[in-house]
């Protein structure tokens, strides 16, 4: 059985379709998403709501405490533990996500070791980042939108999240966590504190969450583009593609 991964920028729309596809395949869902690790950000990060995760079981959200270590080495061990797991109960696991470097280091099986053979820790490096051939069995469906239907997409989900449950966990965040902790930092928390402190309008702050998710967006897609054995396809095509790909 295949690894189901579905990739694709932020926004796009991965985790409604993954949902649908593992309620329709028997299916458990693994995050590849750097920023669903934390816990207690959970609105900022657009994890899946509390519901969703009780109709389709949820793996690699809320492993660490924002500013906790955590590396793709990490990351990868744990997905591989997880995919075992749910093979293990006939079940099909469905990587999601919009994390490259998550992805490639699963697919590619890149070793992360150091001078002894360790685990490197500040200084943590690939010894294998062979990208031509893939070491497992998987199969990788990316969601297509054209430029103009992605921007609209975010400014769309940037609108329906500053709330005020959005203040009150940014609020609860920064009392427990302190403004410094890095987890937070270039990511709709800081707009919504600085709108929050007065230093920001509220039109400033989804205009510069906005930037940060549009160009977030971009880098994910460049990277992405690079591996020819993604099959892209327009969100409402995913299903009926992968249905009837698991099911023939």
């Amino acid at each position: 059985m295949q690894t189901l991964i579905i990739l694709g920028p932020t926004g796009s729309g991965k985790t409604g379709v993954s949902i649908e596809l593992a309620k329709k395949l028997n299916g458990e869902i693994i995050s590849a998403d750097s920023r669903a690790i934390y816990k207690g950000m959970d609105i900022g990060t657009a994890k899946p709501t509390k519901e969703e995760q009780r109709k389709v079981p949820h793996w690699g959200l809320d492993l660490v405490e924002p500013g906790q270590r955590f590396t793709v080495s990490d990351w990868k061990s744990y997905a591989e533990d997880k995919i075992k797991e749910i093979k293990a109960r006939n079940h099909l696991p469905i990587i999601v996500g919009g994390t490259g470097l998550y992805i490639d280091a699963l697919i590619y099986d890149y070793q992360f070791k150091g001078p002894t053979g360790q685990k490197i820790g500040d200084f943590e490096q690939k010894s294998c980042s062979d990208r031509t051939e893939m070491k497992g069995d998987f199969c990788l469906i990316g969601v297509q939108w054209s430029p103009e239907e992605l921007r609209a997409r975010l400014y769309k989900r940037i609108e329906q999240m500053f709330t005020d449950d959005l203040y009150a966990e940014t609020k609860k965040l920064v009392q427990k966590y302190g403004w410094d902790n890095q987890a937070m930092k270039s990511d709709i928390y800081e707009y919504a504190y600085k709108y929050m402190q007065g230093e920001l309008t509220l039109d400033e702050a989804k205009k510069r969450c906005f930037y940060e998710d549009w160009h977030l967006a971009k880098r994910q897609l460049t990277w992405f583009k690079r591996n020819q054995e993604i099959i892209w396809l327009e969100l409402e095509k995913i299903p009926d593609f992968v249905i009837k790909l698991y099911t023939e």
